[in-house]
């Protein structure tokens, strides 16, 4: 894949860009825009050819390993919403170590600040009361805890067809947040991702705005002049 990447950045590949590889039979040096290619170089190139015409790529697992990775250079964002569940028909509550989704809207424990990991996918999750993240431990239990640096505490976001938010753990994949009708925390290992017991829909708390304030777009053009502050004589 590198091979095929380094080939479209020298000499185009995409709509409008008709330029092709040199012919490989030459015995000559030639020139192009990245620099003079040699002999010792067309091995290396013909071998990425066959390798980028024989393999099948497939997009979206590198989509689904870039999703996995931590991003640590981007700004994170903090959103403050509630959790409401489908089965329980109430919200998820982080009371300290206990976790429960029988929270009235509105209520201090169904506040929730989440924390997005990456570019969108993996959030932590933290209640606003208690200060405590919701994790999932290797039994696959539904537990608080006050520090949330651990991947245990880390979960992939999944917007489903049917417009409800499923959260898996990034570390036990296949494992996600699920709740009974009555509140009750599910293990892990006995979720999946079709069923209602995993199905949340993000609600605002009763009467607050979102705590993230919306972006703000400038256009900047060159003939764009600062304006000086004037002082009174």
């Amino acid at each position: 894949m590198h091979g095929e990447a380094d080939i479209c950045g020298r000499w185009g590949c995409g709509p409008g860009r008709n330029r092709k590889p040199p012919d490989m039979s030459s015995e000559h040096e030639w020139v192009s825009e990245a620099g003079i290619f040699n002999q010792r170089e067309q091995g290396w190139l013909m071998d990425a050819l066959v390798l980028a015409a024989e393999e099948n790529v497939d997009f979206r697992i590198h989509v689904e390993n870039q999703t996995r990775a931590r991003d640590d250079v981007s700004r994170k964002q903090l959103r403050l919403y509630q959790l409401y569940s489908r089965t329980s028909g109430k919200h998820i509550q982080v009371l300290g170590r206990r976790i429960s989704a029988r929270g009235e809207d509105g209520d201090k424990y169904a506040q929730l600040l989440v924390e997005t990991d990456t570019f969108g996918s993996q959030v932590r999750i933290k209640g606003k009361e208690t200060e405590f993240y919701l994790c999932m431990n290797r039994k696959g239990k539904l537990v608080g805890k006050p520090d949330g640096t651990s991947k245990e505490c880390v979960f992939i976001e999944k917007v489903l067809e049917n417009n409800y938010t499923a959260l898996m753990s990034a570390k036990y994949s296949g494992w996600y947040v699920g709740f009974t009708k009555k509140g009750r925390p599910r293990k892990g290992p006995k979720t999946r991702e079709n069923q209602q017991d995993v199905h949340f829909m993000k609600r605002y708390p009763k009467g607050q705005a979102e705590l993230q304030k919306p972006f703000k777009y400038t256009t900047v053009t060159k003939r764009s002049r600062r304006i000086r502050p004037t002082h009174p004589g």
